[in-house]
């Protein structure tokens, strides 16, 4: 593997406790790469990784498309030579693909069509794409009033799902995707939305049970080849059946694997990709309930045989080397500590899962979101930062004013 090239983990949402970041920097340097990390915080947990060769904190008020091109025409002098360029959240993955032409010369990165990035990621669009193209998604609906907010609950009941059309737009309380069991819930985070303002999606809420919440990861090449392509099942997440990957193991699933490269080539998609579905019993069929068009956070949960994940097979392709296929490693688990043991506490609220059980799967855990013996600082950072979370969240229950930092961490 010629390492020479170096590589960027670039983000643009003021996140500072996102994990695939981290991984994504841990995975180019243990292969020997330089790294160098993009970061809202100079004391964020991924800036402190002993991977990066260096680290980029966004100076105040860069958020105009001018200003993000021109702070990184900067980092691309400051390191001197062509790098790989990896995205970690949406809002820099559609960024990409809208204004990256002027950053070529510079940066290596995938070139899907310039529109499609955006389309998949915002709710409300990849649904009329789910619908046009034939994909199995939930019932959606994009009430223009309340009145019609009202007569949709009524008519496919409760729960329902809220998700913001542009999840890298929406504030801290309006990010991901919230379950709405009663219609005073729903009128409260309607009222909410509105306020922000942030315009929201809602969408049935498809039943599940053990084995229905499942994920693919995959990496595209310029002719939409899917190389790896990665399936695995989302055991518990927080929140609790509706949030991030707190719990997940790595499974084959040959159905789902073949559906989600299919519909990869037909969009002609390139780049690493994210894919959430659920199992839908009552039709037999998977339904695609997020498309993600960059990293997911629990990447690392999966490698092939030869230990290549999506990150090492992006750089590989990027810089002119070739991706071998091989079959993906089976039954390897990944756990978020810090979101994790609030997940199982819900979990077990809700009678779907005991303390043996609970402790039983963390023993078969092989990767973790933040933990690793050769790089500590990150995991020491996480703990402090979640630890102030919990004590600004206890004051400001108490009656105080002090913001929680969890507004921005997501």
């Amino acid at each position: 593997m010629d390492t020479s090239t170096p590589a960027v983990v670039l983000k643009f949402d003021p996140n500072v406790m996102h994990h695939g970041g981290l991984g994504a920097i841990r995975t180019l340097g243990r292969a020997g790469i330089a790294v160098y990390g993009v970061h809202e915080h100079s004391w964020a947990p991924a800036a402190h990784s002993r991977y990066l060769r260096d680290r980029w904190v966004w100076p105040p008020g860069v958020t105009g498309t001018g200003q993000r091109l021109a702070a990184l025409r900067e980092l691309a002098a400051r390191i001197g030579r062509r790098a790989v360029l990896v995205p970690t959240d949406d809002a820099a993955a559609i960024f990409l693909a809208e204004h990256g032409d002027r950053l070529r010369e510079m940066f290596a990165f995938p070139s899907p069509p310039p529109e499609l990035p955006r389309l998949v990621a915002e709710k409300h669009s990849l649904t009329e794409l789910c619908r046009r193209l034939d994909i199995a998604c939930p019932e959606t609906w994009l009430p223009g009033s309340p009145e019609e907010l009202t007569t949709f609950a009524a008519r496919v009941g409760f729960p329902l799902v809220a998700k913001a059309i542009g999840q890298w737009r929406a504030p801290g309380g309006l990010k991901g995707t919230r379950i709405v069991r009663t219609p005073a819930e729903l009128d409260r985070i309607a009222a909410a939305a509105a306020a922000a303002p942030v315009e929201l999606i809602w969408q049935e809420f498809v039943p599940g049970g053990e084995g229905s919440d499942w994920f693919f990861h995959g990496y595209c090449d310029a002719n939409s080849r899917c190389r790896p392509a990665f399936t695995g099942l989302k055991r518990r997440s927080y929140p609790a059946h509706a949030g991030l990957t707190s719990f997940g193991v790595a499974m084959p699933n040959g159905r789902l694997r073949e559906a989600a490269v299919a519909l990869l080539a037909k969009l002609e998609y390139q780049g690493i990709v994210d894919l959430d579905f659920r199992y839908d019993a009552r039709e037999d069929q998977y339904e695609l309930l997020d498309f993600n068009p960059r990293l997911g956070a629990q990447f690392r949960l999966f490698r092939d045989t030869a230990g290549v994940d999506v990150v090492l097979a992006q750089y590989l392709d990027l810089t002119g080397q070739r991706v071998e296929e091989h079959e993906q490693v089976s039954g390897r688990a990944f756990v978020t500590e810090n979101y994790d043991p609030i997940a199982a506490l819900a979990y077990w609220r809700r009678g779907e899962l005991d303390l043996r059980s609970w402790v039983g799967s963390l023993r078969t855990v092989e990767e973790t979101a933040w933990f690793a013996r050769d790089d500590l600082r990150p995991f020491g950072l996480m703990c402090l930062r979640m630890g102030w979370r919990a004590m600004t969240r206890r004051r400001t229950s108490s009656g105080g004013r002090t913001r929680a930092e969890g507004d921005d961490d997501g």
